[in-house]
């Protein structure tokens, strides 16, 4: 049965409040663990963490058997992971070799010559994906509500009114750029790929001999198409079409014979999820060629719903935010809204939502959380603006800075010419130093798969960003004191 974390005393374990963290260092893991050791030493917030993490992930477990990663060491690995803009390999090694992650994680030292404790590849995966969009969710309030006592002017002192400054972003899934031509040869080396292996998994499909002329073949024709298709030439037209017509005729052989494989699996025993993924990329092998020729031979345009820019990645949307580079961003916008503190207060993935549809639903949160009152100011660029929603929120919210665009009338000059209005306007573009600073934790290219992995990333790394402002703000003024006992003596 997993644990909190190991309640065995050990005279090799160094405590993780006495882990001496070093204050001079300007790499990114020392504000991080510095974070980390301040969830575990505030007095009420690591047990609703804990509680938290024990009503998600041992919700149902029988309280025998294997002792698995305990959770602490799961929240600490989801968090440095993203902080160190990790890959799985690079968690490995940290995980096994760095001191001081191996302290936070509660991993004794063993005398020289014994072997120690070692978490592998697999492990590290498989555990942190335990954590879930709604469990980090509640997590990233709970340590952004305890984070505003750190700044704090005085120990105890009761923590100043929210200034908000919302703003949104595309983070990017970790996909290639689509178009009909490359997504349909994705979808055809895919059906030879899971081809061969369910035949080395020992399953009769008879007449793959040849598969790997299969995929040079398709690629070939792939490559020549495309180079046609996005060139320049004499006679284009007509190269494109011929060239088109080889594709879709290699394209559509192959699918024939897929089709004949998934036949004959049908009379064998086969996974479920084996067939099913089989069959997904047989029918966008199908849907593609279609598209093809449509596009290409028929000159027709195709519909956006029926557009797919991602075989792997198929809740990926295109996004256009009328920038100049990039034109074009493929992912999700990332709504953030930050404090002035820098800390995140509230942040959500916008499924196929507009921003000028965003800020009552921002403000609600907030307000639902820290209750009437709490928030000072809120600020929106232009692409949030909306009448109507300006003036609901002013009936609760003090300032609202939320610029109009276009025209403006008198009283709306008047307003948005207020020295207070006009200072939070200028402070709204700290949030884009902010974005800069996540996607330096993680939040630039989303690498875990599926919309979950998705959103379990997201989670991770405001997570990891918030304990590394917060980290920062306690090592600094460790740096201070030191200085001051420094000079007193």
């Amino acid at each position: 049965m997993r644990h909190n974390f190991q309640s065995q005393p050990d005279l090799q374990l160094t405590p993780i409040e006495k882990i001496r963290l070093p204050l001079k260092s300007r790499d990114e893991l020392p504000p991080i663990l510095a974070g980390l050791q301040w969830i575990w030493m505030h007095p009420t917030l690591k047990a609703e963490i804990f509680s938290l993490l024990e009503a998600k992930i041992l919700a149902g477990k029988q309280t025998t058997g294997r002792t698995g990663m305990d959770l602490w060491q799961i929240l600490v690995l989801g968090v440095v992971r993203l902080g160190l803009d990790a890959d799985w390999d690079r968690m490995e090694h940290i995980a096994n070799y760095d001191a001081l992650v191996r302290q936070m994680l509660g991993v004794p030292a063993t005398p020289w010559g014994e072997e120690d404790k070692r978490f592998g590849h697999q492990t590290l995966r498989d555990n942190v994906a335990l954590l879930d969009d709604e469990l980090l969710q509640q997590i990233n309030a709970a340590i952004a509500a305890a984070g505003r006592e750190v700044f704090a002017k005085k120990d105890g002192a009761p923590v100043a009114a929210l200034e908000v400054k919302v703003d949104s972003y595309v983070l990017e899934s970790d996909v290639h750029f689509p178009t009909d031509l490359n997504l349909t040869w994705d979808a055809g080396r895919k059906c030879v790929d899971l081809v061969e292996g369910l035949r080395a998994s020992g399953y009769d499909l008879p007449g793959w001999r040849m598969f790997k002329a299969w995929r040079r073949q398709l690629k070939a024709c792939e490559r020549a198409a495309s180079q046609i298709v996005y060139r320049g030439g004499p006679n284009k037209e007509a190269r494109v079409k011929a060239a088109v017509r080889d594709y879709l005729a290699v394209g559509r052989e192959l699918s024939a014979k897929v089709r004949e494989s998934l036949l004959g699996l049908c009379e064998q025993t086969v996974c479920a999820a084996r067939w099913e993924r089989f069959a997904y990329f047989h029918a966008m092998l199908d849907k593609h060629l279609d598209l093809v020729e449509r596009r290409l031979l028929k000159a027709e345009t195709i519909p956006a719903h029926e557009k797919v820019f991602s075989l792997f990645e198929p809740h990926t949307e295109w996004i256009q935010k009328g920038k100049q580079r990039p034109n074009v961003e493929l992912g999700y916008r990332l709504l953030l809204a930050t404090d002035q503190n820098q800390i995140i207060q509230d942040y959500d993935v916008l499924h196929k939502a507009a921003e000028v549809e965003q800020s009552i639903p921002v403000a609600d949160r907030l307000l639902g959380r820290y209750g009437p009152g709490s928030v000072a100011s809120l600020s929106f660029d232009k692409g949030f603006t909306r009448a109507a929603d300006w003036e609901l929120l002013s009936l609760y919210v003090p300032m609202v800075v939320m610029p109009k665009r276009g025209k403006k009338n008198a009283a709306e000059t008047a307003r948005e010419s207020g020295k207070q209005f006009r200072a939070l306007r200028h402070q709204h573009s700290a949030v884009e130093s902010e974005i800069n600073s996540l996607e330096h934790h993680g939040l630039n290219r989303c690498l875990d798969v599926g919309l979950d992995g998705y959103l379990r990333y997201v989670g991770c790394g405001v997570m990891s960003y918030n304990l590394h402002v917060i980290g920062r703000e306690l090592l600094r003024r460790k740096r201070r004191h030191r200085d001051t006992l420094a000079l007193a003596a």
